[in-house]
């Protein structure tokens, strides 16, 4: 999906996600259950790595930093992001140039200073263009913890594939133009999700790379759904939940599963029953799907299968979840199974008490 439409800032995807947490030693049995290892120790700060294939996750749990305060106010969150880009100091530059806030994150003697500017929530976005091996942030700021894979296979995620923000209402359009000025994203998706209570919106935006992918959501005319509920938990907008990709969905999930790693609950059995109604000839294996919980999108008009599987996980910090996804030819966000997902979330809120309805 490369060379989509121009790309003036040099994007090249997602480089790191960066995660904090106000109470020590929460994130980090989560992303090992997730098949993450701990891979590399910060040379002068309290921050390690933590990587699975190509997915680099930071854990900062350095005291006064902006880590530190941005958990303070959010709980366990993901509390920064970075893009990979050609050429950060260009890319900083023109960022700078139409409008973005820089952010001054202090480095210690003989660290990178890496080049931010106040993202969704107030959380950093960085720019980085050291990433190949050898020559990468990691290699500079960072030791290797000796024996270690650099790359593990974990459970078989490979990238993050996207990551989604959930926003206060009337914000949607605000955080749209955020993306298309500084980087020419292009909303290439528009939902208009209704469940049986509650509802919500949804822009899918997506970088002229086509490997950076941000869906923005916020809550329908109703009001008192799941996007209000995580603002209220959250304390105010920020990533909601983080995709990562896979090339064998079905070892991926069987792994976590193994790991303990709570899913979310498996869509009702007319979900199989009707699959192949909405995709005929779609050639999975539908036990396999059922028994793992799986949900299929995509289309097999003309013949031609273009498929997405996927399947979420239950919240992992505090209001945020991860999403586990194959690819096969199909470029979206499984919005077939948007209502699906919406649904059994709102029955998830009904349980829980967090959703109340009309007598």
């Amino acid at each position: 999906m490369a060379d989509l439409f121009d790309n003036p800032m040099g994007l090249m995807g997602f480089e790191f996600v960066e995660f904090a947490s106000p109470t020590p030693g929460v994130l980090e049995p989560v992303f090992e259950a997730l098949g993450f290892s701990k891979v590399a120790v910060h040379r002068s700060k309290d921050v390690v790595l933590y990587r699975q294939g190509d997915i680099n996750f930071i854990v900062n749990n350095e005291p006064k930093s902006a880590a530190y305060y941005f958990a303070a106010e959010h709980g366990p969150s993901a509390c920064g992001m970075a893009f990979r880009v050609q050429n950060a100091h260009k890319a900083y530059a023109r960022a700078l140039e139409l409008g973005a806030q820089p952010l001054d994150i202090p480095t210690g003697p003989m660290e990178l200073r890496l080049p931010a500017i106040k993202g969704i929530g107030g959380a950093p976005l960085y720019l980085i263009d050291r990433f190949e091996d050898g020559k990468s942030i990691y290699d500079i700021d960072f030791e290797w913890i000796e024996g270690t894979e650099r790359h593990p296979a974990g459970h078989g995620l490979k990238l993050i594939d996207h990551l989604t923000h959930n926003v206060y209402r009337g914000r949607m359009s605000y955080w749209a133009g955020f993306y298309e000025k500084l980087f020419n994203f292009r909303e290439i998706r528009y939902f208009d999700i209704k469940g049986e209570y509650t509802g919500l919106t949804s822009k899918a935006m997506t970088a002229p790379d086509g490997m950076i992918r941000i869906p923005l959501n916020e809550e329908g005319k109703a009001g008192g759904g799941q996007i209000e509920e995580f603002l209220l938990k959250y304390n105010g907008e920020g990533i909601q939940h983080i995709a990562l990709l896979t090339d064998d969905i079905f070892s991926t999930v069987d792994g976590l599963r193994a790991a303990g790693v709570p899913l979310m609950t498996a869509p009702p059995a007319t979900y199989y029953e009707m699959l192949e109604t909405r995709l005929p000839g779609h050639g999975q294996d539908v036990e396999a799907l059922k028994a793992r919980g799986l949900l299929v999108d995509g289309t097999t008009e003309g013949g031609t299968q273009r498929l997405l599987l996927q399947i979420f996980s239950e919240t992992q910090l505090g209001p945020v979840f991860f999403e586990f996804i194959q690819r096969k030819g199909d470029e979206g966000f499984g919005e077939g199974n948007f209502k699906a997902l919406f649904e059994s979330i709102e029955r998830d809120q009904l349980r829980r008490g967090a959703l109340k309805t009309a007598a």
